[in-house]
């Protein structure tokens, strides 16, 4: 495994110096140290001047910082044409054994490199999913409910997925890929298209989907990655509908090109039974418990099951202990998950519903015109 050469790619768009240059520190303070670091300014701009973002500063310190470790480092500036032409545009030439797929306002684990590496010592491994947690977790009451709202992707369906080695979706926050993978669907991965429109959104589905084409893709827990969340709701409600509507395009990807035995295939078919079935089933619970005047006693069940699940789900909250959370903040997150299923129901299922029926409204990379978190809010 020592002698595997990683290649860190890092694409930036409008972000905030401070996130990026913590970013950057954290890739260079690896225990395993990674061979190069490839950063691409998709075109930043200034929106108080209008004018290019250089991050003057922040690069010349980094690149000053690599050299004098020894690590090859690049930085490109590019036109903006999106995440996936911002990544190929070094990737694509690139000979390491190794991909690691980093977003600019995210901060490893010290250990995070190393640790993702290690299941590929199974040849058949193609890509690996590293675990990702909210950085700015007490900026205010939005992110404390997505660190929740987190839990039962990152810290549960990846870890169901990677038993039976078909997780479908990395998180391009830190995601691990086998280099040849990479390269061999330069120039289509770029130009995806759906309805005649170009596809940037849903980069890291569309790697791991290639990842599954030609093998195996797990889960790695100990490969932990901090990111900020969106800070405010305008934002996040952006966010959440254009991932919605990119990983509703990448079902029928998965339709389409995944063996219809399959775990993949299969899982999909029973997602959207599962949606059909959360609208059915309440209704029919109501209507027949409302005709036999036994409405309150069918509220009450259903509400003591929804409290039982959701706790048991949050108790995933204490798997990682982190030095900036004390114990009682774990453990007051911990009482008030339930809330965060009232969300779901209430906005979340309502949204997706109709990110279902707009799915072509597909948009560019960028949900920002601006810096949208900064640093200083974790």
């Amino acid at each position: 495994m020592d002698q595997l050469t990683v290649t860190v790619q890092i694409p930036v768009y409008n972000a905030d110096e401070a996130a990026l240059r913590a970013c950057l520190r954290s890739v260079l303070d690896q225990s395993r140290s990674v061979d190069r670091i490839r950063v691409v300014d998709d075109g930043s701009m200034d929106p108080a001047t209008g004018r290019g973002q250089t991050y003057r500063r922040v690069r010349r310190s980094f690149l000053a910082e690599a050299a004098a470790r020894g690590v090859e480092a690049s930085w490109d500036r590019t036109e903006n044409r999106g995440k996936r032409w911002a990544q190929m545009h070094v990737l694509a030439h690139d000979d390491a054994d190794i991909f690691v797929t980093l977003d600019s306002d995210s901060v490893l684990d010290a250990h995070a490199v190393r640790e993702g590496l290690k299941p590929f010592a199974d040849p058949g491994v193609k890509s690996v999913a590293g675990l990702v947690a909210v950085l700015n977790t007490r900026a205010n009451v939005l992110t404390r409910m997505i660190c929740l709202l987190y839990l039962p992707f990152t810290r549960g369906l990846r870890s169901a997925q990677s038993v039976l080695r078909r997780v479908t979706i990395n998180s391009g926050t830190l995601a691990f890929y086998r280099a040849d993978v990479i390269r061999r669907h330069a120039g289509v991965y770029e130009n995806e298209t759906f309805r005649g429109r170009p596809m940037q959104m849903n980069d890291d589905s569309m790697l791991t989907m290639y990842a599954l084409l030609e093998g195996d893709t797990v889960h790695q827990p100990s490969a932990i990655v901090f990111t900020l969340a969106p800070e405010r709701l305008r934002h996040y409600i952006r966010q959440q509908m254009r991932w919605m509507r990119g990983t509703t395009v990448r079902h029928f990807w998965w339709l389409r090109y995944m063996p219809v035995t399959g775990v993949v295939f299969v899982t999909t078919v029973a997602e959207y039974l599962h949606i059909a079935l959360s609208v059915l089933i309440p209704v029919a619970l109501v209507v027949g418990a409302a005709r036999e005047d036994r409405l309150g006693e069918v509220l009450l069940i259903t509400l003591v099951i929804a409290l039982v699940m959701h706790y048991l789900m949050a108790l995933r909250l204490f798997t990682l202990r982190r030095s900036d959370d004390t114990w009682r903040f774990t453990v007051g997150l911990f009482v008030l998950s339930p809330l965060v299923a009232v969300w779901r129901v209430v906005v979340l299922r309502p949204m997706y519903l109709y990110a279902l029926a707009t799915c072509w409204r597909i948009s560019s990379w960028g949900t920002r015109g601006s810096v949208e978190v900064r640093a200083s809010g974790g």
